[in-house]
């Protein structure tokens, strides 16, 4: 078992505050289906949502059991002396439905929304651009551990600087290393960034908690060229923007 500050513990500890219990008695058991039944694949920002939820109805109903008449809580020991189990199983499906011709539906329950804004120099000289600032605004739900959630964000942004300027994996030969790929260093990444929060509690997500992993990434990309756009009147169509397309679009102007 390792401790580690990940959203399910968050929702755990939460689900079990009202039996006293401390964050630091919380153990989350990793990659062991022995242990944990298995929540399914992590893609499509769902395990905040679908894992999170299922921990959820576990915790509780763990407290439910530990609970005596009295209204205080049981602890291990005083379970088994009274036969009542000490290991629950949460379930938990989401209330999704699919699109119709239309493409009108509701195929995720939780959905992440986001607000990008990038601040770029672009040198005319060389057509290179350098990111001095990045925003985002996040409505991601209640944030579940903003440790966390900053990571997912930040991490994101730094990507999707990549992806804009110089990341570009069309010849496998030159891009087989992250070097050759164009993965950003990190002097290319800018000191500021700014991460606000809107937090708007999803009624389907655990305590209100909506998923962050994809969020970051979906339009990063998209603002840095807007800002080269804002800056200079280059429109980059093709990604990455590099400098000699840059160049080429100022000298065409």
């Amino acid at each position: 078992m390792v401790r580690a500050p990940t959203p399910e513990l968050g929702v755990a500890y939460e689900a079990l505050r009202v039996t006293g219990i401390t964050p630091d008695r919380i153990r989350l058991v990793m990659n062991d289906t022995s242990k944990a039944p298995n929540s399914g694949p992590a893609g499509g920002s769902r395990s905040q949502v679908m894992a999170g939820q299922a921990t959820k109805n576990a915790a509780e109903a763990l407290a439910a059991g530990m609970k005596k008449p009295d209204g205080t809580y049981r602890d291990y020991a005083q379970m088994k002396a009274d036969d009542i189990p000490v290991h629950y199983v949460g379930k938990w499906t989401a209330p999704a439905r699919d699109c119709d011709a239309n493409s009108q539906g509701e195929p995720f329950s939780v959905y992440m929304y986001g607000v990008f804004m990038a601040e770029v120099a672009v040198d005319i000289a060389t057509g290179k651009t350098t990111v001095e600032k990045m925003t985002l605004v996040a409505d991601v739900g209640s944030v579940n551990n903003r440790l966390v959630v900053d990571g997912q964000l930040y991490g994101g942004l730094a990507q999707g600087i990549g992806l804009a300027l110089t990341e570009d994996y069309e010849d496998i030969k030159k891009h087989s290393t992250l070097a050759g790929a164009g993965v950003p260093y990190i002097k290319q990444i800018p000191d500021d960034m700014e991460l606000i929060y809107v937090e708007t509690p999803r009624k389907d997500g655990p305590f209100g908690a909506a998923g962050s992993g994809e969020l970051p990434l979906t339009s990063p990309h998209a603002a840095v060229i807007n800002g080269i756009y804002n800056a200079c009147g280059v429109r980059v169509t093709r990604l990455p923007a590099l400098p000699e397309k840059v160049l080429a679009g100022l000298q065409a102007k």
